[in-house]
């Protein structure tokens, strides 16, 4: 599937740039600033494209990066302090040069849910499948990618996902990981809305790569056509593994996570290259 040429990703993102003080950009960390990696531990955004955040700090009034990461955890990888994370996919919020974040109420005293769910798991079956538990706190992530079956441990994570829903966990898939939540109601989507609504702003962009984003995506144009919002941008971010309703649900698509710094650039000035 094809990306959207620059001129038409310049005109797109023009309003903003025209109202920067006003204006909201927000996106995901992995596969968005950071090229997905097989590990996680190992991710890391470019220092050329940190620059170009740090340069959209500067201008814009509200910059956030909406991930599934902990909050802490992102700002570490992304590497840029002048922003906010809303981490664990909007359970948590870390503002800019605070040491600690901030839970969500809507956890509640569901807090270990997840994490005693994933520690009842047999650790001899998941390891020889390659399922791998990733501790994200109130969120529990079971990776595949990489494992020597990839269908047959992402057969057994359906099954996972289908025994949390029965303790009211609430399973989420993304690429090659499926993450248990311990409550419903809270995405990237209605944090999102909160930062948005919160900061005054009237127009919004968001960048994202996968299923979760789409929540943000959703969330925008909402507030738009209930008049909160007067111009939102849903710019999605191709991959290889980037879902098809990628395609269906981003007002512009850019290629990988180079194609996302080059839009960052954009927005405090770049110019358009050619397509």
């Amino acid at each position: 599937m094809s990306t959207t040429p620059s001129s038409e990703l310049a005109e797109l993102v023009a309003p903003l740039r025209e109202r920067a003080g006003t204006s909201a950009i927000l996106c995901d960390v992995d596969g968005t600033l950071a090229p997905i990696v097989d590990d996680p531990a190992a991710a890391s955004v470019p220092e050329s494209t940190r620059d170009a955040l740090r340069g959209v700090a500067r201008h814009y009034g509200l910059v956030a990066c909406v991930t599934g990461r902990p909050a802490l955890e992102a700002r570490l990888i992304v590497g840029v302090e002048e922003i906010a994370y809303a981490g664990n996919h909007g359970l948590e919020l870390l503002e800019p040069g605070s040491s600690a974040a901030r839970l969500d109420p809507a956890v509640g005293d569901r807090l270990s849910a997840a994490a005693d769910f994933v520690g009842g798991l047999g650790a001899l079956e998941l390891a020889e499948l390659g399922l791998r538990i990733e501790d994200k706190g109130p969120i529990q992530a079971i990776h595949w990618r990489g494992a020597p079956d990839e269908d047959a441990a992402a057969r057994r994570a359906r099954e996972l996902a289908d025994e949390a829903e029965r303790i009211e966990l609430v399973p989420r898939w993304g690429r090659k990981v499926l993450e248990l939540r311990p409550t419903p109601g809270v995405d990237k989507g209605t944090v999102a809305t909160r930062l948005v609504e919160d900061a005054g702003c009237s127009a919004a962009l968001f960048g994202g790569d996968d299923l979760t984003d789409l929540d943000a995506f959703a969330a925008l144009r909402s507030l738009r056509a209930r008049g909160r919002l007067e111009r939102t941008v849903c710019l999605g971010v191709a991959s290889e593994e980037a879902p098809d309703r990628l395609w269906d649900e981003s007002d512009a698509i850019v290629a990988g996570t180079e194609g996302f710094a080059w839009v960052l650039r954009l927005l405090v000035g770049g110019e358009p290259r050619e397509s």
